[in-house]
This record gives C-alpha cells, structure tokens and sequence, in this order.
C-alpha cells in the first residue's frame, strides 16, 4: 500500500512538473533521437566513405529490378548485329499496337510526324527527317528499327534512356502497321 501512494504521489508531482509551461524557457528534451536524424542525409558529405558522398553509386556490373540488358553499342554495324539478332517478342495484336501508337505520338511523331512521313512539327526548323514509309525504312529489319530507337542515327538522338524496351518493340509494330498500305501496294504491283 505504501508503494501504491508513493506511485500516486510520484506521479501526481511529475504531472504538476510536466504540466507547467514557462514559455520563455526552452522545453527538455527526454529523448532528443526521435527527432534528431542519426543517419547522413543523401546528398550530405560523408568522412566513412572513400569518395566523401553519402549517395553510393550502384555496384559495377549491377542491372536495374525489372531492366534486361542489351549489349549492342551505337552505330551501323551493331545495327546490322542487332538485325540478325533481335526478334521483337510481341505478337502484333490490338493491345499492342495501342500502346505502339501511344508511344509513337508521344516520342516520335514530333520528328517523323503522325502518319511516319517525316513532316513533324520539329521539321519546320530541323532538317527533315526520313520517312517511315520510305524504301529505306521498308527493308529495315525488327531488330535494327528497335537498335535506331535505343540508340538513334544520323541526327536522331537515343531514345533508350526514355522509353521502356517494351515499348520500343511495340513501336516497331506500330512502324510496321503505318507500312503495311505501303508494303501491300507494292506487292501487288507488278
């Protein structure tokens, strides 16, 4: 029993304590590591790290959650490679080539323009691009059309960085569905 009105007592001083506000006084701190961060911030100078950065770069040879790699580099001949060796890995159905047209608008049409022709709004001031439907661009394989817009050509920078791979195959056939009048054309003609 003499514990139990100590505690009571113990207590009912600590809330006259802590209920008393003195505003002109700083408050106490009882655990001042809730709030305070323990850890370096991301961007902060860091002495524990060789490099003096806290944000640690990826481990060499590391590949992104989600990210297949492509080992082909720029230029032709890893294009002409990259035709031989690449296979688009979609089937050309509805949901694909709605996603291909969705991703051709959003990042080829102000060059090429809507209809692959070459006469997109970015052709008033730069030289014009080629077009899709061209005799050029007929004969281009899956695998190299996919190469061109990872890594670009000519004056046509690379997309890679900016639209998902699956994306760029489903663009390609999208390329191939605005070709196919053309393709079909020229088959029937003799």
């Amino acid at each position: 029993m003499k514990r139990l009105l100590f505690g009571i007592g113990v207590l009912a001083a600590a809330s006259q304590v802590g209920c008393e506000r003195d505003v002109s006084q700083p408050n106490l701190e009882y655990a001042p590591d809730m709030y305070g961060s323990v850890p370096y911030d991301s961007y902060a100078p860091n002495p524990n790290t060789r490099d003096g950065k806290t944000l640690m770069a990826p481990a060499p040879g590391s590949i992104p959650r989600g990210y297949s790699p492509l080992h082909y580099g720029p230029g032709t001949e890893e294009a002409m490679r990259a035709s031989t060796e690449l296979k688009n890995p979609f089937e050309a159905s509805e949901p694909v080539l709605a996603r291909g047209k969705v991703a051709f608008n959003r990042y080829c049409s102000h060059c090429h323009g809507s209809g692959g022709l070459g006469d997109g709004l970015v052709a008033a001031r730069f030289p014009r691009p080629p077009s899709l439907l061209a005799e050029h661009a007929l004969g281009l394989a899956d695998g190299q059309l996919f190469h061109i817009i990872s890594h670009g050509q000519g004056l046509m920078p690379a997309h890679g960085s900016q639209v998902a791979q699956e994306d760029r195959w489903k663009i390609v056939h999208y390329i191939r569905s605005l070709q196919s009048p053309t393709r079909t054309a020229r088959k029937d003609t003799p």
